[in-house]
């Protein structure tokens, strides 16, 4: 292994140190993993901490591209009492059916 001197103001020492005791591991050790985390290439993908993902990203996705564009159109016949969106899908689908 090499030695590599890294300087990090007070506060990130302390956050490092902090991190490192709560997963049991020395900060030389947690050090690595997390500049192997950020590393590109296969092969540190064993070694390196995955990335945190959000479940709720694109939760919202209808897969429609026209849907803020429509705004006002779909917000009036909401008000009608009428999902215009849900109207089309089922149109689009009785089509594709037939």
């Amino acid at each position: 292994m090499k030695r590599t001197t890294v300087k990090v103001d007070d506060t990130l020492d302390a956050r490092m140190r902090h991190e490192a005791a709560r997963r049991g591991m020395t900060v030389s050790e947690w050090t690595r993993e997390a500049i192997a985390a950020h590393l590109p290439g296969e092969d540190n993908r064993h070694e390196a901490v995955p990335r945190r993902t959000f479940r709720s990203a694109g939760a919202g996705d209808s897969g429609r591209t026209d849907i803020s564009e429509r705004m006002e159109e779909l917000l009036a016949g909401l008000a009608e009492g009428r999902d215009i969106v849900a109207e089309e899908e089922g149109a689009d689908r009785r089509r594709l059916s037939a």
